[in-house]
C-alpha cells in the first residue's frame, strides 16, 4: 500500500434488547449513517502519528512487536497487538487524520467504530490480509476492545458496526449473526447532550435482574428467561423484591417485544405504524422497568412523538445519551421539536457497515 488509504465506519442504534445481551438474550441493532472516517497515508520509517482534530489531540508511538499500553482502554496498540499476535505484517508507519460525527458517550457506540474501522484499515495495510470476513472483524475488534482491557461488555457493537444495515443477534449458546431486511425512511437521533450514567445505570439493572434469576433457580434451576411465559411472571412474585419483580417482568416483556419485531423485518417491507409502535412499547418497558431514561430523554421523546414520529426511544445503556425517533415522513420537524427541549438532533438513515472509501 504506497498510496493514499482511507475507511469508515458507522455509529449504531439498538433497535430491540437494551440490557438483554449480558443475560443471554437476543438483540436488534442497526448501523447509522454518522461515520468515523480514518485516513492515511505511509511514512518512511515506524510512526504511527494520529491527528484528531474534532477534539483538538494528538497521539502518536512506534510500531513495534508488542507496544506497551499507556493506558485503560489504549485500542489504537491493542487492535495493533492483536493483529500482530495473529501474524499480521504491517509494513510502515503512517500519517493518521480521524473525524468522526457520531456523538461521543452518548450511547451510538463511537467508541467500536473506532476500534472497527481502525483493525479494517490496518489490515488492509497489512502485507497479508488475516480478516476475511465481517464475523472476523466483529470477533478481532471484540477482543481488541472488551477482552484486552478485562472491560465488561457484548458483541453488539463491533457487530453491528461490522456487518451494517440491520443485524439480529444472539449470544447464547453461541454467537449468531442473522442480517434482517433493512428498514426504509428516516430516523431522527437526539443526543440530550447529558453523558451517560452507566455505572449507576448497571448497578440497578444488571445485578438487579442477576439477582433476580439466581432466587428464581435456587427454586427451579430448569427456570430459562428465553422460555418461561411472560403469562406466568406472577409465579415467582413472593421471591423477589418490588424493583426485582418489575425488572423481570420489564425483561420478559421487551423479550417478547422483540421477538415480534424481528418477525416484522423478517418479512421485509415494514409497516411503519406497527413498528413504531413497537418502539413505543420497548421504551415504556426502558422508562418504568428498567427506568434508565431522564427526564430530558422523557422530554425529548414525547416532543418527537407529538411532532409526528411514529416511535421513539432512549438508546444504549441509558442514564443519559441518546434517543432516537423514527420520523419517515416528517424529519424535520421532529429534529426541531428535539432541539426545542435542548437536544442536538441528526437526521439519519440505516446504512452500511465498515468500507472503504475513496480519497
Amino acid at each position: 500500500m504506497s498510496q493514499r488509504f482511507s475507511v469508515s465506519a458507522p455509529g449504531r442504534i439498538c433497535l430491540f434488547g437494551e440490557h438483554q445481551d449480558y443475560l443471554g438474550l437476543p438483540v436488534i441493532a442497526a448501523a447509522i449513517s454518522l461515520r468515523l472516517r480514518i485516513e492515511g497515508e505511509p511514512r518512511p520509517d515506524r510512526q504511527i502519528r494520529i491527528s484528531l482534530p474534532d477534539i483538538h489531540q494528538t497521539e502518536s508511538f512506534t510500531l513495534q512487536s508488542e507496544i506497551p499500553y499507556d493506558n485503560q482502554r489504549d485500542y489504537y496498540k491493542s487492535v495493533i497487538n492483536l493483529l500482530q499476535r495473529e501474524g499480521a505484517v504491517i509494513p510502515s508507519g503512517y500519517d493518521i487524520r480521524l473525524t468522526s460525527n457520531i456523538p461521543i458517550n452518548a450511547g451510538t457506540s463511537s467508541s467500536s467504530a473506532l476500534v472497527v474501522g481502525w483493525a479494517y484499515f490496518l489490515d488492509r495495510l497489512a502485507r497479508t490480509a488475516h480478516i476475511k470476513t465481517a464475523a472476523e472483524l466483529a470477533d478481532l475488534a471484540y477482543r481488541a476492545e472488551v477482552e484486552e482491557f478485562g472491560e465488561p461488555g457484548g458483541r453488539m457493537d463491533q457487530t453491528s458496526i461490522s456487518v451494517g444495515n440491520v443485524i439480529y443477534l444472539e449470544s447464547w449458546p453461541v454467537p449468531k449473526v442473522e442480517a434482517l431486511k433493512p428498514i426504509s425512511g428516516t430516523f431522527v437521533l437526539g443526543d440530550s447532550q447529558t453523558a451517560k450514567d452507566t455505572l449507576g445505570v448497571l448497578k440497578h439493572v444488571k445485578y438487579g435482574m442477576l439477582e433476580a434469576v439466581r432466587k428464581i433457580r435456587e427454586v427451579n434451576p430448569g427456570f430459562s428467561l428465553h422460555t418461561f411465559p411472560a403469562a406466568q411472571a406472577d409465579e415467582f412474585r413472593q421471591l423477589l423484591t418490588d424493583d426485582e419483580f418489575i425488572l423481570f417482568k420489564g425483561n420478559l416483556s421487551d423479550r417478547d417485544i422483540l421477538l415480534e419485531a424481528k418477525t416484522l423485518l423478517e418479512k421485509g417491507n415494514v409497516d411503519p405504524v406497527v413498528f413504531g409502535n413497537l418502539l413505543n412499547r420497548h421504551q415504556i418497558n426502558l422508562r418504568e422497568a428498567k427506568r434508565i431514561s431522564t427526564p430530558k430523554i422523557d422530554r425529548m421523546i414525547d416532543a418527537a412523538r407529538n411532532a409526528g414520529a411514529l416511535g421513539a426511544k432512549i438508546n444504549g445503556s441509558g442514564g443519559g445519551g441518546c434517543m432516537f425517533a423514527y420520523a419517515p415522513d416528517n424529519a424535520e420537524a421532529v429534529a426541531e421539536a428535539i432541539e426545542r427541549e435542548g437536544g442536538k438532533s441528526y437526521i439519519i438513515t440505516i446504512d452500511e457497515g465498515v468500507r472503504t472509501e475513496l480519497v
